[in-house]
Parts: C-alpha cells; structure tokens; sequence
C-alpha cells in the first residue's frame, strides 16, 4: 500500500445550520465509507497565502485549498477512484489525488 494525499479545492461554505449538518453528515458517511484505508481525515483549513519570488499573495491562489486528507491504496487509479464519491465534488469542488513519496 502507498499514501496519498487528497488536496481539495473549492466547493461552498454552507449558508443556513441545517446545510451546515447535511454537509457534514455527507462528509462523515463518505470517510466512514473508506474504513481502514482512511490514514488521516485531515481538517477543513482558512485562508491561504500564496509564497513565490514574486512576493505574497494574500487569495490563495488561482485554485485555493479548502482541506486535506490522507489515505492508504494500492496505486494511483485506486486512489482516484475512492476521491469519486467525496462530497466536495457535488458541491462543485474538485480533489487532487497526489502520492506521498517516501524519502
């Protein structure tokens, strides 16, 4: 098994409580859905700063991260495969699949 990093983009904030709980609720049967290949649920996270030698950029970027995750699987086609049901991509978001090398 390798590891892979899940980098999602986009998606919406949820405007009301209840669409708070309904993201979340589909957040939670889909990384219950992964089981044992689910290495690290990650976290949602703010505002990004973009660092090049041009300078700082304070929006994040063209693409800015909204969360990460990480999972176990057997190869890079795998891993996609099981990034297909996560809920961002309903909601308009996308999820880059990267493997993490070992050093």
């Amino acid at each position: 098994m390798s590891k892979f990093i899940y980098v999602y983009h986009g998606g919406s904030k949820p405007e009301s409580e209840a669409e708070q709980q309904r993201v979340m609720a589909a957040w939670g049967a889909w990384m219950e859905g992964l089981g044992a290949k689910l290495v690290d649920g990650g976290a949602p996270v703010g505002l990004s700063k973009t660092v090049s030698a041009s300078g700082t950029a304070d929006d994040g970027g063209a693409n800015p991260i909204s969360g990460y995750s990480m999972v176990d699987a057997a190869n890079h086609a795998e891993a996609a495969k099981m990034a297909e049901g996560c809920p961002i991509i309903e909601d308009g978001g996308s999820v880059e699949v990267a493997e993490v090398l070992s050093m």
